[in-house]
């Protein structure tokens, strides 16, 4: 597989779960990649675990909410190598509804879901207006419906969503394309940890029941989103900008 061969992928929140499924993914089909994240431990392992395969593979540490700290990273990256794939992956969750959400919660998914993207693409933007490039932000469904309790969530991922639509049509002309996954459900480390925190002793039926509200019947794979985030980063994508791609087993769609 060499769909993504020559190219340069920075990819942030990716020492676990979805990002590190796309940096898997990316570079097994050639990309040289960039793994920002802020777990060390696990983020330089999965570098050396790549570059062990014969990969191109480099962990940097990065907090996406030090807008100095990060515009300095990513120049420094695309300084050395060209910029060709920007995957702004890293974000946080919250439950709560409008009441229960404090100011400190609110402030915290700003920091990390907004301004992140932000961040992250504006540092990289400088770089692809050179010789165009693939911007792909992680949204969710939760910026396209209701969902209980995710009042902060949904609201941080409706202005990825957003973002995402401005981006595409400020920087089509300069060979710029940026879309947006937006997952349902994905069984990842960090939702059996949500589910052990906020419902201790009732994991299997919480599992279960929250694997069930997607009409497919089951959660979706970091590795079902790795391959559609390799795939719109790709020269066979070249058509396809602008768009927020639902990933949902049919949540959408078929729950009405």
């Amino acid at each position: 597989m060499s769909e993504l061969q020559h190219k340069v992928a920075v990819i942030t929140g990716a020492a676990s779960g979805i990002g590190k499924a796309i940096a898997e993914k990316m570079s097994s089909q050639g990309a040289e990649v960039y793994l920002l994240d802020r777990d060390s431990t696990q983020g330089e392992a999965l570098a050396a675990t790549l570059s062990a395969a014969g990969h191109k593979a480099h962990y940097r540490d990065c907090d996406v909410t030090d807008t100095a700290a990060t515009g300095a990273l990513l120049e420094s990256i695309g300084a050395a190598n060209q910029i060709d794939i920007l995957v702004n992956n890293a974000g946080v969750a919250h439950v709560g509804n409008l009441e229960n959400t404090s100011e400190a919660d609110l402030d915290r998914l700003y920091q990390v879901n907004i301004k992140g993207v932000y961040n992250c693409s504006k540092a990289a933007i400088a770089f692809m207006k050179q010789k165009g490039g693939v911007i792909l932000n992680l949204a969710s469904i939760a910026a396209s419906t209701g969902i209980a309790d995710r009042f902060a969530y949904s609201m941080t991922k409706g202005a990825v969503r957003a973002m995402t639509y401005s981006i595409a049509k400020d920087y089509v002309s300069y060979g710029i394309r940026c879309n947006c996954i937006s997952p349902a459900r994905i069984h990842t480390p960090f939702v059996d940890g949500f589910i052990a925190k906020n419902y201790p002793g009732q994991e299997a039926e919480m599992f279960e029941k929250l694997s069930k509200t997607q009409p497919i019947g089951r959660m979706g794979t970091p590795e079902e989103v790795a391959d559609f985030a390799a795939f719109l980063c790709s020269d066979k994508a070249s058509f396809l900008t602008g768009t927020d791609y639902p990933i949902d087993g049919g949540f959408l769609t078929l729950n009405s």
